[in-house]
């Protein structure tokens, strides 16, 4: 995995093309970036989660783990400080360490269980309102910045999935 800057093959920008040009979304975008990202963030896990507003909620669209996080699934966010910050801000949050998960997740068993040990959550924000999240999971403790760029970077591809108007199901 290259830690260094994000360079894009031309292989690379026609997958990502077609893939949002392809029915299905957001699934299928969702599929090419979290590929995309394999070689590039070395993560174990990625998620990516559609936003409702009206009850502070996020439904799973897309897991790379089916068993442990299956499509579908939904965790309320309401009154949380991870909710406030990603949904309602739009900042990412970026937790480090067993600590910084325990805090932030009631699923944390779960995910320390799979031998996770750090996570960024990206906000994607498409008309100054928040949609949804795009999430990676590592097993070591640590996000190197440069990972962390990587990251942002394919979720702001991701975006135009959740701008594609299709529907939310995987």
């Amino acid at each position: 995995m290259a830690e260094t800057g994000l360079l894009l093959a031309a292989g690379e920008i026609t997958r990502l093309e077609a893939a949002l040009a392809a029915p299905g979304q957001p699934l299928a975008m969702l599929v090419a970036v979290e590929e995309m990202a394999r070689g590039w963030l070395g993560h174990a896990l990625c998620t990516a989660m559609r936003f409702d507003a009206a009850t502070m909620t996020v439904q799973r669209l897309f897991s790379t783990d089916h068993a442990a996080y299956p499509p579908g699934g939904s965790k309320p966010k309401r009154d949380t400080a991870w909710g406030q910050q990603v949904l309602i801000e739009g900042r990412p949050f970026l937790g480090e360490g067993e600590a910084a998960i325990r805090a932030a997740f009631e699923d944390h068993p779960l995910i320390l269980g799979l031998g996770l040990r750090s996570v960024l959550n990206l906000p994607v924000r498409l008309n100054g309102q928040c949609r949804g999240t795009l999430n990676f999971l590592w097993r070591e403790a640590a996000v190197p910045p440069p990972r962390r760029a990587a990251a942002q970077a394919l979720a702001l591809f991701a975006a135009g999935a959740w701008a594609s108007g299709g529907a939310y199901s995987a």
